[in-house]
């Protein structure tokens, strides 16, 4: 089949989403060849930065010079349909939404049999997609104003009762992940699929060199606890805070904190906790860090303290674990299922049982060890070649589907 692949515009500030999509899209391209099928990489880029990577089995399409094409070939055509859609959805609003799916359902329509979106921006439903998941914690947690204010909740409402319910396929990372979606939207479960969260290639193989310069780089201390975070509520800096606090009355213990992650609209709160608990000489923040940085970042740290709220699935455990960094991690819904015993898992409305899981790999050397071990197998267990080679398997089980009706257009 010929599958059409999104890319967003995502930019390394992003975090999660920048990583995730650029491993995925990486393994498409590197092992597609054997998949059988045609991949069409369609962007609002002029210029595909990742044009390297294309090969016989994988094309690139630009947005801007497909749309301005079809404007010129088939005006009217697409004005008819644009005005039957706006009469349809009685809401002007929808302008701008509504135009994008007229225009990429003539383009799609011609030149894909199947659309993969490697992260939830799915903009058509007219033509067979498959959805990416990564949580629904707007469902799970609406209290966090990143998920209900300024109309936050009811977009990614609207958004999702749609999309997932359309989806020919749902990838999800974990069985919590395919529950969620079964009882929030009551989609049947053979049509939720659960590919993991794949480890990053560049902490799989990321070279052995002397990185100890990054102490010197970023003026911070050794033995660290590491947290890259957007400054978003739901990444709960403020627990690790009080824990770090806790852990220096009670036992005497100081550990410096470094967070790293782009403002979000929380971090002037998260200063003022810091300062509030005394503990400005022990936290560092880094702000935005390049990914060469990341890698001795998490190399050198006690650490890393994972504390978001929310879940079922989370890429920097993975990358700790591939960078030989030891994990304490919030046990959120799906947590167990992709971590394993390989992390510390925590309940991370605790801080008192968040410093005692630190205070442990101080006490215990060996503990520590263990977990370094186990967090490189994990890490390894589950790449991104895994995980595309599993996407192909989907796209050939729904072969016998798609080929029963013809081209759109």
């Amino acid at each position: 089949m010929r599958v059409g692949i999104f890319l967003s515009n995502f930019t390394p500030q992003i975090g999660g989403g920048f990583t995730f999509e650029n491993e995925v899209f990486r393994a498409i391209a590197e092992f597609g060849g054997a998949s059988g099928h045609t991949f069409i990489v369609y962007s609002w880029d002029k210029k595909l930065s990742q044009a390297p990577l294309l090969g016989q089995h994988i094309e690139y399409r630009s947005l801007h010079h497909s749309v301005k094409k079809l404007l010129l070939s088939q005006p009217l055509k697409l004005i008819k349909e644009l005005f039957k859609r706006l009469r349809q959805s009685k809401n002007l609003l929808e302008l701008n939404s509504v135009f994008k799916d007229v225009i990429l359902v003539a383009i799609l329509g011609k030149e894909v049999d199947l659309v993969w979106y490697l992260e939830p921006s799915t903009r058509t439903v007219e033509i067979p997609y498959i959805t990416t998941l990564w949580d629904l914690q707007h469902r799970v947690q609406p209290c966090f104003p990143e998920l209900s204010t300024q109309g936050q909740w009811d977009e990614r409402e609207q958004f999702y009762a749609k999309v997932l319910r359309c989806a020919s396929i749902i990838v999800t990372g974990t069985e919590a992940g395919r529950a969620e979606v079964e009882r929030f939207y009551q989609v049947p479960s053979d049509r939720i699929k659960i590919l993991p969260f794949p480890t990053p290639e560049w902490a799989l193989n990321a070279p052995h060199n002397d990185d100890r310069y990054i102490l010197e780089k970023y003026n911070i201390p050794e033995n660290y606890l590491f947290y890259p975070a957007q400054f978003w509520a739901h990444k709960n800096h403020v627990a690790l805070l009080m824990a770090v606090k806790w852990l220096r009355s009670q036992y005497n213990l100081i550990f410096p904190v470094v967070f790293v992650g782009s403002e979000k609209g929380n971090k002037q709160y998260i200063q003022q906790v810091v300062a509030d608990l005394d503990l400005s000489s022990q936290v560092h923040f880094l702000g935005f860090v390049p990914q060469a940085d990341i890698v001795p970042l998490y190399r050198h740290a006690f650490a890393l303290a994972f504390m978001s709220f929310c879940g079922p699935d989370n890429i920097p455990p993975l990358e700790a674990f591939a960078l030989g960094c030891p994990v304490v991690a919030a046990n959120v819904s799906g947590a167990l299922e992709q971590l394993g015993n390989a992390a510390l898992l925590v309940d991370q409305r605790d801080e008192r049982q968040v410093a005692l899981a630190i205070k442990s790999l101080y006490d215990d050397p060996i503990l520590r060890q263990t977990l370094v071990q186990r967090g490189l197998a994990r890490a390894a267990k589950w790449t991104g070649q895994d995980y595309v080679k599993a996407g192909f398997e989907m796209i050939t089980e729904f072969e016998s589907l798609r080929r029963c009706w013809s081209q759109y257009g």
